[in-house]
């Protein structure tokens, strides 16, 4: 019966300590993963805004992200943002909740420090907390404003959409007019050699130079891409001569890839439809933000 005991205890212990080291395993893997996750954004964001390799973002840029909700009570459905309000030492953040007419309901201060808003469980508590019970969110997607001496150069958005398997995903750069900047390809399960050339400047630039009205009856064309505009895409040509030629084309439909039509016309109907919605949804924000004088740093 004791060494029963002896075999039950010394069992029960190594579960135990099995235990810790797993979850504490899991959980330095889980920060080391979040941690190399932020890291791989921020190179994608600032590729998309024209700085890599040597070329550093000036000091003066400035980033500022927007995170969007939809907030659930027994009234029905409503969209919330989180945004950083106010400057300096005023600085903090306030969830805005609207109506879906665009209608301010209520603002709230959350309490959250600019680290933990970056992290979605810390970011989601603090929201919680501030709303109080009877509302649910649910996190719908990440926007950055970017600003160059307190003026919006540029807008950073994340779109998901269909693809020949499954879903693509994508980061758009686009300008305060909402034409596009830069387009990165960042998850996809696309046919090697076909499909996954989505990817691939030749592909992916065709939409840089896209003006707002052009993107809405944007189309995919099964044509060759002619030479000089390739070359331009793959930046095979001098800055200023490839302008040019992009310039040339810049209302051009977007050359389908050989092969992949049905790909290439999921990012190309992905990248309209994201924009058109961000637009929307950003124009009734500002518009609040205006009327209801609510002091933002963008």
């Amino acid at each position: 019966m004791k060494n029963i005991i002896t075999i039950i205890v010394r069992l029960t212990l190594s579960c135990l300590i099995a235990a810790f080291v797993i979850g504490l395993f899991f959980v330095l893997t889980s920060k080391a993963k979040k941690h190399n996750e932020h890291v791989n954004e921020e190179k994608v964001v600032y590729s998309l805004l024209g700085y890599k390799g040597d070329v550093r973002a000036p000091e003066s840029l400035k980033l500022y992200a927007l995170y969007r909700y939809v907030v659930s009570d027994p009234k029905g459905k409503s969209i919330g943002y989180l945004i950083p309000t106010g400057q300096g030492e005023t600085a903090a953040f306030s969830f805005i909740t609207l109506d879906l007419d665009g209608n301010l309901i209520e603002q709230k201060q959350v309490t959250v420090s600019a680290e933990n808003a970056v992290d979605r469980e810390g970011r989601d508590k603090a929201i919680q907390a501030a709303l109080g019970s009877g509302k649910d969110i649910t996190y719908a997607d990440k926007t950055i404003i970017v600003t160059e001496n307190g003026s919006r150069i540029a807008y950073l958005v994340t779109g998901k959409f269909p693809g020949f398997k499954t879903f693509i995903s994508a980061m758009m750069a686009l300008k305060p007019d909402f034409g596009v900047r830069g387009l990165a390809i960042l998850e996809h399960e696309e046919d090697p050699g076909l499909g996954a050339e989505i990817e691939k400047d030749y592909f992916k630039n065709q939409f840089i130079g896209k003006s707002f009205d052009s993107l809405k009856g944007l189309d995919v064309v099964k044509e060759p891409i002619p030479e000089e505009y390739l070359k331009a895409l793959e930046s095979r040509l001098q800055k200023e001569e490839a302008a040019q030629i992009r310039e040339k084309f810049k209302d051009h439909a977007i050359y389908a890839l050989t092969g992949a039509t049905i790909s290439s016309r999921s990012v190309t109907n992905g990248v309209k439809g994201t924009v058109k919605k961000f637009a929307y949804r950003l124009n009734i924000l500002d518009k609040v933000l205006k009327d209801q004088k609510i002091a933002v740093p963008f």
